[in-house]
């Protein structure tokens, strides 16, 4: 392994480590009645790392690649499915009652 390759991990480990922790400190911070709305906008992103796993598993080469692929669209794909469902439901809540009183 040279010197590149290692800094190359370092840094993106160091890169996703730190999306981590801002991730979880900004959600943290969201007020209840946000939640749908960005629940809606985190859909679009995991629709985008479905097509980065779909690039990854097109342009795999060994049967590992492929399987590290096929995961990948499918947990991506899973979540964003999972997504759109939550806020379905949560939007359903806010939606008036058609109960008649009588």
């Amino acid at each position: 392994m040279d010197a590149t390759t290692a800094i190359t991990g370092f840094v993106a480990l160091y890169i996703f480590m730190l999306a981590a922790f801002t991730g979880y400190e900004i959600i943290g911070r969201v007020p209840a009645i946000l939640h749908t709305p960005l629940m809606s906008g985190s859909n679009f992103i995991h629709g985008i790392v479905v097509v980065g796993a779909m690039w990854a598993l097109f342009n795999a080469s060994s049967t590992l690649e492929q399987a590290i692929g096929f995961f990948g669209v499918l947990l991506g794909a899973g979540n964003a499915a999972g997504g759109y469902v939550v806020t379905e439901r949560m939007l359903e809540m806010f939606k008036p009652s058609d109960k008649k009183k009588g």
